[in-house]
Parts: C-alpha cells; sequence; structure tokens
C-alpha cells in the first residue's frame, strides 16, 4: 500500500507535505504533486499536513478517485522529485473548493 495525491491537490498544490516527509517521495508536476509509490514508505506522515485533504492511503481512496492510483505512479516515472516546500500558486485559494478539476491537470 502507498499513499497517493487526489483531485483536490490539482491547481493548489500546496507543498506542505513535501517539508514532512522523511523518504522524498513527492514529485512536483507544474500544477500537481504526486507520490511515487516506489518510494513511499507508508508512514503518513503527509497525509494530516494536506490542507485540502488531497492525501489519501490507497485503501481509503473512494471510488471515484481510484484512478489516481495509476495516476500518480505514471507522473512520478516523469516529473521530478521535490524536496522543499515552496509557496503555493497565487490562484491557490481560490480553486481548493473546487470539484472535477482533473480537466485542469497540466502534465
Amino acid at each position: 500500500m502507498t499513499f497517493v495525491v487526489t483531485e483536490n491537490c490539482i491547481k493548489c498544490k500546496y507543498t506542505d507535505c513535501v517539508e514532512v516527509c522523511p523518504v522524498d517521495c513527492f514529485c512536483e508536476g507544474p500544477n500537481f504533486l504526486v507520490i511515487d509509490p516506489d518510494e513511499c514508505i507508508d508512514c503518513a506522515v503527509c497525509e494530516p499536513e494536506c490542507p485540502v485533504e488531497a492525501i489519501f492511503a490507497e485503501e481509503e481512496l473512494s471510488e471515484d478517485q481510484r484512478h489516481f492510483v495509476a495516476l500518480n505512479a505514471e507522473l512520478a516515472k516523469k516529473w521530478p522529485v521535490i524536496t522543499e516546500q515552496k509557496d503555493p500558486p497565487p490562484d491557490a485559494e481560490e480553486w481548493k473548493d473546487v470539484s472535477d478539476k482533473l480537466r485542469y491537470l497540466e502534465r
């Protein structure tokens, strides 16, 4: 099992989770973060740090978010590792309660 970043992170990209990760398993895309399932040690320290509640244990994902398991694995192979917290996008607060954001994901 691993932890998974889901749709709530799209266009918000808060990096509080990155700061606490002991194994540097987060990868950064243009407007989304993912967790590399090969690096995640299932420690759960990132989950409570996410201000938009975008991180879940794989087995706790709702059915409509299950496709994020494969998406995290795919994009972790392409995107660079992020190891330090950064400022969120200037409009992150405006996006935090928006649903159905998958269409806005920039690869």
